[in-house]
């Protein structure tokens, strides 16, 4: 099983990947969430020309959020400084989106996008519909070396539905999945399983990266201690979010609330919808979204909430949850570090050379 990290995308994350290079870690995943973070294309270029083995991917991608030639540039550009080290992963927007209270675009938007992007990284002539138009558009002078059109990038879809998964499989991508507990990492497995093999593709070849948030615990150590408030309490203020997107806007929630957590989340709900400004509460719902557990959140972290959405817990423990994960199917495990928690790669290092 291999092991990456994921980064809430800082100029300078090249720190953290190099370092997280050193401890053999294979895959260094950058999210694409303008309204919270650094750009991922600036970051991935430095992360770029300061290692030599790790591979470096935006986890994900939002179409909406750039068109589809300049993406396809930044990753062709992306791969002259680290040739054949490139991913792209991709999806239909959950945290970009939601920042600017948005829902997620239409999966045959995806699609579409996807098409023209790899179209034009594999030197095509290819269809782009834009001001109205479909255009054709190409890379005119890739033999100057200014891009690398010649190794291939890597392309990793995000899917939690039938719909997208199915994709997936179609277009013979990567699968990336946000796990939170074991046995629903273990049922989307099974699920994204069934759609690779219903499209005629061996269970071999899919490649299955588990992304996750969660705390080392020393011997006693409580779920809700500071540092793992400090590691795993984004993950689990996520739920959180989730639920006030739905109650303020009706934006869906792919996440079931579990009973035993229902009601602090219930009484976050109506903390959420004190908000200001009225006419736009997801701002301040999703300020620290995956990065850090706002003072008046922390009431709604609960032990339970953390042992219920992260990968928290002493090392035996989670020793045992991650090879659950990979038994059942998965290819990757990647571990997501906190702004200001980023020591941590040290604690998952150790982990993972137990592995």
């Amino acid at each position: 099983m291999e092991f990456g990290i994921a980064l809430p995308t800082a100029a300078d994350a090249w720190k953290t990947v190099k370092r997280a290079e050193e401890l053999g870690f294979t895959h260094a995943w950058f999210y694409d969430t303008q309204m919270l973070c650094a750009d991922c294309f600036v970051a991935m270029g430095a992360a770029a020309v300061h290692t030599s083995r790790i591979r470096l991917g935006t986890g994900v991608l939002i179409p909406s959020n750039r068109i589809a030639p300049v993406t396809a540039n930044g990753f062709a550009s992306l791969n002259q400084l680290a040739p054949g080290r490139i991913d792209f992963g991709v999806g239909t927007g959950f945290t970009g989106r939601r920042t600017m209270g948005l829902g997620a675009i239409k999966l045959s938007e995806m699609e579409e996008y996807i098409r023209v992007v790899m179209g034009l990284l594999d030197s095509q002539t290819v269809e782009f519909q834009v001001e109205g138009k479909r255009q054709k558009i190409a890379f005119l002078n890739p033999e100057l070396d200014l891009i690398n059109l010649r190794d291939p990038v890597g392309l990793h879809i995000s899917a939690y539905g039938p719909r997208a998964r199915a994709l997936t499989a179609k277009l013979g991508a990567g699968w990336l999945n946000f796990v939170g507990e074991v046995a629903s990492g273990v049922t989307a497995m099974q699920a994204m399983r069934k759609s690779w093999t219903d499209a005629g593709r061996s269970a071999g070849d899919l490649t299955a990266v588990a992304f996750a948030l969660g705390c080392i615990l020393e011997p006693g150590e409580k779920l809700d201690s500071d540092r793992a408030i400090a590691q795993a309490g984004p993950r689990a203020a996520v739920l959180l979010h989730r639920a006030a997107d739905e109650a303020l806007a009706g934006l869906p929630n792919t996440s079931p609330v579990p009973a035993s957590v229902a009601e602090p989340v219930a009484a976050y709900v109506e903390l959420a919808k004190t908000y200001e400004p009225a006419d736009a509460r997801y701002l301040e719902n999703h300020r620290g979204h995956l990065m850090a557990v706002k003072p008046r959140e922390r009431p709604f972290v609960t032990a339970e909430l953390i042992r219920q959405t992260t990968f928290t817990g002493t090392e035996p423990d989670l020793l045992d949850r991650i090879a659950a994960l990979r038994d059942a199917g998965y290819t990757q495990f990647t571990i997501q570090l906190v702004p200001g928690q980023e020591a941590a790669i040290e604690d998952w290092g150790r982990l993972k050379a137990k592995f």
